[in-house]
């Protein structure tokens, strides 16, 4: 059994599955996963993904405005609570702050950001944390708002020892995508063997950050068993153990139970 904690469904390329979404959650099931988390990039394409996965109970859902996006309505604390007001939504997100893709005065993603961590803490929903060369911001924000208050999972990790200990210290789960089985993630790999087994979380954020072998092409969540495989490695364990332990990490961490 294993769980893909970060997806965005309504995106992941459906070529190798003749265009139909169906067959692409068949072959999600014949990879062994049994749950998946689909995140939430804007308002605009919200319904549309709820209405996607809504024939699918295994699939959870959160509401945000990732930190990059422009265009279209920005967030209120009021809208997100309203969504968030739904049996499926698990989570605000994903928001954050990302310094590697904006530009110039980037006070408008810091609003933002806190913006998501007010609806949070007003719904009592976990978050979603999106952070790219933006590290010190990100948990000095984190700190000023109180989200250790609701906790949540800082996704996709590419950041250092000490980035991990603060959001653990938090309250906060790491996730790790495709990026770790990369050659070139020997520093991150270290994060991974480091941390408390208890607050670890594996993803793909598909379709983007395909893990070897497929990197480079779509990826989708079945391929989150390589992440697990990896992880595994790092740590001396069975990829089963992982997988089980991540699944009851996620149960945790977002309320939810295994169907």
């Amino acid at each position: 059994m294993l769980i893909d904690s970060h997806c965005h469904l309504d995106l992941v390329n459906l070529q190798s599955h003749q265009g139909d979404f169906a067959r692409l959650m068949q072959a999600c099931a014949e990879a062994g996963v049994t749950r998946m988390l689909s995140v939430s990039v804007n308002l605009k394409d919200y319904p549309a993904m709820r209405e996607l996965v809504a024939p699918y109970p295994y699939v959870d859902i959160s509401v945000g405005v990732h930190p990059n996006h422009v265009g279209g309505p920005e967030p209120s604390v009021e809208d997100l609570i309203a969504l968030a007001d739904d049996t499926r939504n698990v989570a605000i997100g994903e928001t954050g702050l990302d310094y590697f893709r904006s530009e110039g005065d980037l006070s408008w993603q810091h609003e933002r950001f806190r913006t998501h961590i007010a609806a949070a803490r007003a719904c009592g929903k976990p978050l979603i944390i999106h952070t790219r060369n933006a590290r010190a911001d990100t948990i000095r924000i984190l700190i000023e708002e109180q989200a250790g208050e609701v906790g949540g999972v800082l996704h996709c990790f590419t950041e250092d020892w000490e980035t991990a200990r603060q959001g653990l210290d938090l309250g906060f789960y790491i996730s790790f995508s495709g990026i770790l089985t990369f050659k070139s993630a020997t520093d991150l790999r270290e994060v991974a063997r480091r941390m408390p087994i208890e607050r670890l979380l594996i993803e793909t954020d598909a379709p983007y950050l395909a893990p070897a072998p497929h990197r480079g092409k779509p990826n989708e969540p079945g391929f989150v068993a390589y992440v697990a495989a990896c992880v595994a490695e790092v740590r001396g364990m069975a990829p089963d153990e992982i997988a089980a332990v991540t699944t009851e990490n996620y149960l945790r961490l977002f309320g939810r139970e295994q169907h």
